[in-house]
């Protein structure tokens, strides 16, 4: 009998230890809004994207650079005072980014990628860009994915994506499923049966994230997140270099 795929969902980078992704496929997942983001600077031309976890580590970096460098990110969901851009994947334009390095740090996003850093692969997932990833994890066995959250608490909208990446690549092959994947396929599952009269975007707006941006004045960034399939891109990120490209 041929082995099953695994699928391990962890709904919290605190939920897993960097070790327990070594060797792993590892798919990064903050739909509202950093990965949602990543993946509109990558489509607009950015050369590529340095994910940082401090906004010192991220000016540092910039400065070196100079002008090819773009910085970007959010504290608390706001803009970070001195940065050129924020966080809303409108910010993210071809005329702004076209070959430049976006110099990114966010609350939530760029902590849940640090957990990755002993992974095989680690490939960054929003419902932008949800078949591209789908098709690009059709072929290996060890697969975990890693919500982002927001501070430190499970997030509606990353538990649904995190579901339907499960409930597409178990059709194509026997899986085996950790309980917080299981969770999230029922979570999607549901969502799917309710979408006639409840679609995505709505279902992003009830979520704690999507309450975060309305409260900011934010709320155009919850419609663009709930775009299924604007792009066909798989960002991944270089290990070595810790940069984010486009293969």
């Amino acid at each position: 009998m041929p082995r099953s795929r695994e699928i391990d969902v962890f709904l919290l980078p605190a939920l897993v230890e960097p070790a327990a992704l070594a060797g792993k496929a590892v798919v990064v997942i903050d739909v509202l809004r950093a990965t949602t983001t990543i993946v509109h600077a990558l489509a607009a031309g950015a050369a590529e994207v340095a994910p940082f976890l401090n906004i010192e580590d991220a000016q540092r970096l910039a400065e070196q650079i100079g002008n090819k460098a773009v910085l970007g990110g959010e504290r608390g969901g706001v803009p970070i005072p001195g940065f050129d851009l924020g966080n809303s994947p409108a910010e993210y334009t071809p005329d702004r980014l076209s070959g430049k390095t976006v110099v990114f740090t966010t609350t939530n996003g760029t902590r849940a990628l640090e957990r990755c850093k002993l992974a095989k692969r680690v490939l960054v997932a929003a419902f932008v860009n949800f078949s591209a990833v789908c098709r690009e994890l059709s072929d290996g066995n060890e697969l975990a994915i890693v919500c982002a959250g927001t501070d430190g608490h499970v997030t509606r909208e990353d538990t649904l994506l995190a579901g339907a990446i499960v409930t597409d690549l178990a059709r194509e092959k026997r899986c085996q499923l950790n309980d917080q994947a299981l969770l999230a396929a029922d979570a999607w599952q549901t969502a799917v049966r309710l979408m006639t009269d409840r679609p995505l975007g709505m279902m992003l707006r009830d979520s704690r994230g999507g309450r975060n941006l309305i409260d900011t004045g934010q709320e155009n960034d919850i419609d663009l997140a709930a775009q299924i399939d604007r792009f066909d891109i798989v960002p991944e990120l270089d290990l070595a270099s810790w940069r984010i490209r486009l293969p």
